[in-house]
């Protein structure tokens, strides 16, 4: 029967297909293409790994916790795919001499320790010792590499925060306009400015993005915000956008709640009440249906970790990183995540974290804490990656990393750039060539 609600699905469908064939083959071609990369603050590798999956050649990681590195190491050792060749550091960065990369690491990415802007922290910003930003943007200045890759917590956004931020971002634009023994911040923050405005094109310069994603709009089953700062060398003239989003909140209700797939997927009765008005599901059946490029759903927790046997039951004891732990309660504000919502954040701790985050409502109706193996595939780690610490520290490294098909999805829109483009590439300042990728 012919009508226009199939012929507007056979479109969908068929440009999706045609999109996705040709970002594969893309991809394909582009992969034999190789691009060095160097991380920086690597923690416990989420970000290392997405990047790496993306078609980038971790050259070096660095990281100052000692547990973080012999966590990477171990995962080496046991025979980790892709990653028997990195070369981990565990020193503190404000020691290194980057000097010798230029030329030879395209990418410098990393994620500078958070706690001076993270929302459950003290919000001391450049006041805080642990502010590493300095340190990521000599790394970009003395390496001068085509390109960079940071991510921080939503905090960094904070208003308070807000004329510490421009400052960061303007030193990434422009790493050479260094700050004088003499100054303070707001001083350097005054002469970056006005180099700025100034418009000079010489020496070394960055063409800077950011914006805060939600890795639930990218297929992580879960509710997790992170700001993203990339950066590409003016000399390589690339105009770059963030990815768009693939996964929706509606698609999701949808599912649910509409053509009801959700359930049927998960073999469960569909529940007899739905939570949404008639006239918000045909709104949602409207904006779905009607869309030429369709959002998967998000991803829920029940899709991360349905299949996982519980912990509490002896199938449990063949599978690393999933033992039981006990202690989980509810009160007010602290009431855990919903099985068939992506998670809340997971967070770096194991008790008492506000929000209940690391805990989740099963289908008995009980209220458990999350086992450090649910924990990682929330944040998308392979299980073939194990965590081999003490259950408080690996909770702490996993809730500290960026989740891996989020690193994944950003790395593959900078590495297609960059692999599209392996022309030379010359420095204006010294019109000598930097490197060829």
């Amino acid at each position: 029967m012919f009508t226009w609600h199939n012929v507007r699905i056979s479109v969908r469908i068929n440009v999706r297909i045609g999109k996705a064939a040709l970002e594969d083959c893309s991809s394909m071609l582009e992969r034999s293409v190789t691009v060095n990369l160097l991380e920086l603050f690597c923690g416990a590798g989420g970000l290392a790994l997405g990047l790496q999956k993306a078609g980038f050649h971790h050259t070096d990681l660095y990281e100052w916790d000692q547990d973080s590195c012999n966590n990477i190491i171990s995962n080496i050792q046991n025979g980790y795919s892709d990653i028997s060749d990195w070369h981990i550091h565990n020193v503190d960065v404000r020691t290194v001499d980057y000097t010798a990369f230029e030329g030879k690491v395209q990418v410098v990415a990393g994620g500078p320790p958070c706690q001076p802007f993270s929302l459950g922290g003290k919000h001391t910003a450049n006041q805080d010792k642990r502010d590493m930003f300095p340190e990521a943007i000599r790394a970009v200045r003395e390496i001068r590499p085509r390109a960079f890759i940071f991510e921080n917590v939503k905090g960094l956004l904070r208003k308070s925060f807000s004329m510490y931020f421009n400052y960061i971002l303007l030193q990434l634009q422009h790493p050479e306009v260094i700050k004088k023994d003499c100054e303070d911040w707001l001083e350097h923050l005054v002469k970056l400015e006005k180099h700025h405005k100034a418009g000079v094109e010489s020496g070394l310069g960055y063409n800077v993005v950011f914006k805060l994603l939600n890795a639930a709009d990218y297929g992580v089953p879960q509710q997790r915000y992170r700001v993203i700062i990339v950066g590409f060398r003016n000399d390589s003239r690339i105009q770059w956008r963030f990815p768009q989003q693939t996964h929706s909140k509606e698609s999701l209700l949808y599912e649910k709640w509409v053509s009801k797939t959700y359930w049927e997927k998960h073999n469960i009765k569909a529940p007899y009440d739905s939570p949404l008005t008639q006239k918000k599901a045909e709104a949602i059946s409207e904006a779905v249906e009607s869309s030429l490029f369709p959002m998967s759903r998000w991803q829920t927790v029940r899709d991360a970790i349905g299949n996982l046997p519980d912990p509490r039951e002896n199938a449990a004891i063949k599978i690393p990183n999933h033992e039981f732990r006990a202690g989980a309660k509810a009160y007010a504000g602290h009431s855990g995540s919903v099985l068939d919502e992506p998670s809340k954040t997971i967070k770096a701790g194991t008790h008492g974290v506000p929000g209940g985050e690391n805990m989740f409502v099963d289908d008995r109706g009980s209220l458990r804490y999350y086992s450090v193996r649910e924990s990682a595939r929330i944040q998308t780690f392979s299980d073939q990656y194990i965590f081999s610490s003490s259950t408080t520290e690996n909770m702490r490294q996993i809730g500290n990393a960026v989740p891996v098909k989020l690193a994944r999805v950003i790395g593959e829109s900078v590495y297609r750039q960059l692999a599209g483009r392996n022309e030379k590439i010359y420095d204006k300042k010294y019109n000598a060539r930097l490197s060829t990728v």
